[in-house]
């Protein structure tokens, strides 16, 4: 029903009491950050180690797919930020309509008493949990006082007098916002994945692409970006994206992410890499024929040139 991941390597591998705070955590947002700078507070205080529980799949994607909302994070890429925050372990709950069905009173002792060992649990203002989402933060309490632990809830964080969510990034992406997505998530909205062969269209267009394998088909955005590339050799490089279905030479194609790094002749195949979006250029398009779609893209290409240009911290490759 759920299994345990050491981020930690010098955490045992079975239960072990600890200080956690479960949610979706998609996309590990500033109000996400919050709450797991919090965690390592009161962690730090009463010597636990953190924890942090998540679902896989979201929940809406097991009783609503079509209605689910679009990922912000891969699993993969979740792990990676709760490792970057100095998170200990993470307890991945497998949902399913069985997790689902579990009561309030059998997600507290068989998950949280028994399976994790939690002595200090955190919560968002709106957590609810068990079959109906009858479970509270007052049922916590209460349980808490019967089997020895404490909980605590964090009240959402506001920017700009707007609640930070992930509905909230989501809506950025979509109207192509990157800044505003940025001050949300405190970082560049990133996809990460390795590098995979694709059609070489883009090298016999002049302009050579990387293909980033997608966990997801349903990304939060979509369109041609300035972005930038990590995770060859430590050095950033700029760049321009297409994240689309590729109109102009495909028909009812798979969203496909493909990168043109300016400059860069390597072969990366395999690589795993972290694009991060940082200024949208325009929305996809469909074009007549291949020369037209040529001229496009070197016009998006010298448009995200300026963009670094303008930037007083123009990455570049390094020797």
């Amino acid at each position: 029903m759920f299994s345990l991941l050491n981020l930690n390597p010098a955490l045992p591998k079975g239960p072990v009491a600890c200080a956690i705070t479960i949610g979706n955590f998609d996309g590990v947002h500033l109000g996400h950050q919050a709450m797991l700078a919090r965690l390592q507070e009161v962690a730090a205080q009463r010597g636990l180690p953190t924890a942090v529980m998540t679902f896989e799949p979201h929940p809406r994607e097991v009783f609503t797919p079509d209605q689910a909302p679009a990922r912000l994070t891969s699993l993969r890429e979740k792990l990676e930020l709760f490792r970057s925050q100095g998170i200990d372990r993470v307890v991945l709950a497998r949902f399913s309509r069985r997790f689902a069905a579990l009561s309030a009173a059998e997600f507290i002792e068989r998950i949280l008493i028994t399976g994790i060992q939690a002595r200090w649990i955190l919560i968002g203002d709106d957590f609810r949990f068990g079959a109906k989402r009858v479970g509270d933060f007052t049922l916590l309490q209460q349980a808490g006082l019967t089997h020895g632990f404490d909980v605590e809830s964090l009240p959402s964080v506001l920017l700009e007098g707007v609640r930070v969510s992930s509905t909230a990034v989501r809506d950025a992406l979509a109207q192509g916002d990157m800044a505003r997505a940025a001050q949300l998530l405190g970082r560049p909205y990133s996809i990460s994945g390795r590098v995979v062969h694709g059609d070489k269209l883009g090298h016999e267009l002049g302009f050579p692409t990387a293909n980033i394998q997608m966990k997801h088909n349903k990304p939060p955005l979509a369109g041609i970006f300035a972005v930038e590339l990590w995770g060859l050799d430590g050095v950033r490089l700029p760049g321009v994206a297409s994240l689309g279905v590729r109109p102009t030479v495909k028909q009812n194609g798979a969203p496909t992410l493909e990168v043109h790094v300016f400059d860069f002749h390597d072969r990366i195949y395999g690589a795993h890499v972290r694009v991060d979006f940082l200024h949208k250029l325009r929305d996809e398009a469909k074009y007549p024929d291949l020369p037209t779609l040529i001229a496009q893209i070197a016009r998006d290409v010298a448009e995200a040139k300026t963009f670094f240009l303008s930037r007083p911290d123009t990455p570049g490759r390094q020797d």
